[in-house]
């Protein structure tokens, strides 16, 4: 990624999020807006968004940080997964523009506090316009509703070659429910019916607990010396 990018700046260090112990720094650069397709290009160069940052991983030393995708033209669920499904078939789902509503921001809230207690304290509506709800690129937002009422949803970047999950939060309340998991199986196949081939899910970063269950979406790809290999 350094090579490919070498007039990009640098961000400063930082403690990885993903590895105690380990600093972090990400080439990165801004855009208010980005065509969808330039955007999946840069993609299958290692980037990410948050907001209209634009990054990739440029730690020293250290390249654990693999882009990870699902070709859900041959994505098989796995007994659990299925059992998830079944858990949650009385969910209603809507692909929709993105639409920050009172409804979504107070679900986010909770999520964040249960997420991360204390530390979602400084997020206000506007942040979360600005990493979530701005047009940067082309994105939808998908809602999951129990009785009429929002219990989940995921904001999803979708071109013509692939769909990217951006975020997701959920109601603390029904945790039980793996709605996370329910959200990625449903996404995958709302993007075979959408006639697009992959499913990107970010980063895997092995050893990293919170990256683990990314693995469990199977047939995936990981990027490596910027081909896509098969896992």
């Amino acid at each position: 990624m350094t090579d490919e990018a070498p007039g990009l700046p640098r961000t400063p260090p930082h403690p990885c999020p993903y590895l105690p112990g380990l600093q972090a720094r990400e080439r990165a650069f801004l855009a208010d807006r980005l065509d969808p397709e330039d955007y999946h290009d840069l993609m299958d160069r290692g980037f990410r968004r948050s907001g209209d940052l634009f990054y990739a991983p440029d730690c020293p030393g250290c390249r654990r940080c693999v882009p990870i995708r699902v070709p859900v033209a041959t994505f098989r669920r796995s007994r659990s997964q299925r059992r998830v499904l079944a858990r949650n078939r009385d969910l209603h789902t809507e692909a929709r523009p993105p639409v920050l509503t009172a409804e979504t921001w107070q679900l986010y809230r909770r999520y964040l506090r249960f997420q991360h207690g204390s530390a979602a304290g400084d997020e206000t509506a506007a942040s979360l316009r600005a990493n979530l709800y701005a047009p940067v690129v082309d994105t939808v937002e998908m809602v999951y509703r129990l009785g009429g009422r929002t219990v989940a949803i995921s904001l999803l970047d979708v071109c013509t070659r692939s769909v990217s999950a951006v975020y997701h939060f959920f109601d603390p309340d029904l945790a039980a429910r793996s709605l996370g998991v329910f959200s990625v199986l449903h996404e995958i196949e709302w993007t075979r019916a959408q006639g697009i081939a992959h499913y990107y899910l970010g980063y895997w970063v092995e050893h990293a607990p919170t990256m683990q269950y990314k693995a469990n979406y199977r047939p995936h790809e990981l990027l490596r010396g910027g081909i896509w290999q098969p896992e």
